[in-house]
């Protein structure tokens, strides 16, 4: 699915369910509480942090799901084409970084 059709399918379930969006601040918060979850997971499922037994149940695709969301809602809240952004970001990268991954002798 494009971003725009997820954009657009976020703006009509928060016309329909939510009311209305919140504030940018508030989703602001939201996005980052929602990141701190999302750390949280893989910080005690990768990395080096024990998992408790609380955690064990959290389900990793929600968390990412619940920050595209937010940002979803940021971006119609603020004007911004995501899926513009985005092909512009990628594009922006390739030309940057046409060899450097490549020739990075870390990644080999």
């Amino acid at each position: 699915m494009e971003i725009t059709k997820l954009q657009k399918q976020v703006d009509e379930w928060i016309k329909t369910f939510g009311v209305r969006y919140y504030n940018e601040l508030t989703n602001m918060a939201i996005l980052t509480e929602e990141t701190g979850e999302v750390a949280r997971i893989i910080a005690r499922r990768f990395g080096e942090q024990s998992e408790k037994e609380s955690d064990k149940t959290k389900d990793l695709g929600e968390e990412l799901a619940d920050v595209l969301f937010v940002t979803l809602c940021l971006a119609n809240q603020t004007g911004v084409d995501l899926q513009d952004a985005f092909d512009k970001k990628i594009k922006k990268n390739t030309e940057r970084d046409f060899e450097r991954h490549q020739n990075n002798k870390k990644l080999k």
